[in-house]
């Protein structure tokens, strides 16, 4: 008998404390893709949707892809917004289906006070559809949340970080589902928090702590009454009630196994706890042994004003200190400035000209105020800033920086963007047909994407302590909402957790 799937995307990252509004607009070209058009752009891409579709597609189904989004990590969600997506889905899955795949990220906020969006979504279409199966891919920073477990029947993270298997992980999530319906199994949902605010320069699953803090999960997968077993780094850039790490295991009729793995995974993370915080060198001294580095490339990465953790990327801070120390020969970006990219577009290609570049948006939520850098130089090519990522993240999506500028200065080449854009891809600088290897630093505003395919390119990777709203200095966020005691905010107060570790 043929089935029928409504498959969703929507996946966003809220930082509560970045500037950047998130509209209807952000979570697409036009807004996100609906419909024909958003199972168009998805199929074929090595995203959690990706795989989500391959396997209704290995099944026969047929498939509703009523709603397709992705915005970059910025500020909470406008709520009319995340009532639109609502009622789209709603919508689609009320004209029948024998089951829903989502693929969310975990750590989406909405504008009106709503902390927890994608478990509020979840549990209004639970509401609505309560005979409806539903699978969920979550992003390995999601702040997985009791209202999220309770209101679906399976979960599948991301094991890696940079985040590498998307794809595989809506295959994980999807076939979970198929086997759930045929009878094959009875998915139970085994959860575990635990009270560590990770930094997210720890949760690279290739070392230390993370790498086993993934593999965990690995190995409780590989049981035979596993489904799926995923360990959850956080997005600390939130000051939501749960946020923080988290273990999740969903089992065939054994709750009482995932209760084990779950507990067992918490404990041994709980007890390599100080190895996920990250502390910052000096920027002078980071400066200072950049030059005395012989050959390049060498990367510069300005993580406190990264895009995709929801910084604002227009922070002219280490660029500027870079200059003042003697560096030269950079490639720097992107650094999203609209005002100043149309005013190189009307000077044209070629034009030598002084501008003030990024500085345009305040920071309230840290005390920092926008300062536009002034350089000097010409304006060395124009683009649309379209390109298509190569992979291996995001492998087949078309990203779309807006019109874009190449500024060229006597010491360093700056690709200026109209949007926020994470460098996953060496294309946001030859789609401006500039060769970033030509240059000995190349400075990204970046945490971790830009790993898979610039680091092995390069022969060295300083990660500079910048300014901004996606800083690794917790101690420029006010946290109110974030349920306390909270590893490194507290170094006491966790009897609780304990005695959730030792309960039997």
């Amino acid at each position: 008998m043929g089935m029928k799937f409504v498959v969703v995307h929507l996946v966003h990252e809220s930082n509560s404390f970045s500037p950047i509004k998130t509209s209807w607009g952000s979570f697409g070209p036009r807004g996100p893709y609906l419909g024909s058009e958003a199972l168009d752009a998805m199929s074929g891409t090595r995203t959690g949707i990706g795989g989500l579709l391959h396997v209704a597609k290995s099944a026969g189904a047929e498939v509703a892809v009523p709603l397709a989004g992705y915005a970059l990590p910025s500020g909470p969600v406008e709520a009319s917004a995340f009532e639109q997506f609502v009622e789209v889905i709603l919508e689609s899955i009320s004209h029948g289906c024998d089951a829903i795949m989502l693929d969310l990220h975990g750590a989406m906020i909405v504008a009106d006070g709503k902390d927890d969006a994608d478990g509020e979504l979840l549990e209004r279409v639970r509401s609505e559809f309560p005979q409806l199966p539903i699978t969920v891919s979550l992003d390995l920073h999601a702040n997985v949340t009791a209202k999220m477990v309770s209101n679906c029947d399976i979960i599948a993270g991301y094991l890696t970080y940079p985040h590498v298997d998307m794809f595989e992980t809506g295959i994980r999530a999807g076939s979970a589902l198929l086997r759930y319906l045929r009878g094959e199994v009875t998915p139970q949902i085994s959860f575990q928090r635990i009270p560590i605010l990770a930094h997210t320069l720890k949760m690279n699953t290739d070392e230390g702590a993370m790498r086993k803090f993934a593999n965990a999960a690995k190995t409780a997968e590989s049981h035979p009454d596993v489904l799926c077993a995923s360990s959850f780094g956080g997005f600390p850039m939130a000051d939501v009630k749960e946020a923080g790490c988290s273990v999740v295991v969903v089992t065939d009729r054994n709750r009482r196994l995932g209760d084990e793995f779950c507990r067992e995974i918490a404990r041994d993370v709980w007890n390599s706890r100080h190895d996920f915080v990250w502390v910052d060198s000096p920027l002078p001294r980071t400066l200072q042994h950049a030059k005395e580095l012989d050959t390049g490339p060498i990367l510069l990465i300005d993580h406190a004003d990264n895009c995709a953790s929801g910084g604002t990327q227009d922070v002219m801070y280490v660029l500027s200190e870079a200059l003042k120390a003697g560096l030269s020969s950079i490639a720097v970006g992107p650094i999203r400035d609209p005002e100043a990219v149309s005013l190189l577009i009307s000077y044209g290609v070629g034009t030598s000209v002084s501008v003030a570049i990024g500085g345009k948006t305040e920071m309230a939520a840290i005390g920092e105020r926008g300062e536009p850098l002034e350089l000097s130089g010409r304006v060395r090519t124009i683009s649309a800033g379209e390109y298509v990522i190569k992979g291996p993240q995001l492998t087949g999506v078309r990203a779309r920086m807006g019109r874009s500028v190449a500024f060229e200065t006597e010491d360093a080449l700056i690709v200026i963007t109209e949007e926020l854009q994470e460098p996953w891809d060496l294309g946001v600088f030859t789609s401006l047909g500039v060769d970033p290897l030509d240059y000995k630093y190349i400075l990204l505003k970046s945490r971790m994407y830009f790993r898979p395919v610039f680091e092995p390119l390069s022969t060295a990777t300083l990660y500079c302590k910048g300014i901004g709203v996606t800083s690794s200095e917790y101690e420029k966020f006010s946290y109110r909402k974030l349920c306390r005691p909270m590893f490194p905010l507290d170094e006491s107060g966790f009897d609780d957790f304990y005695a959730s570790l030792i309960r039997a």
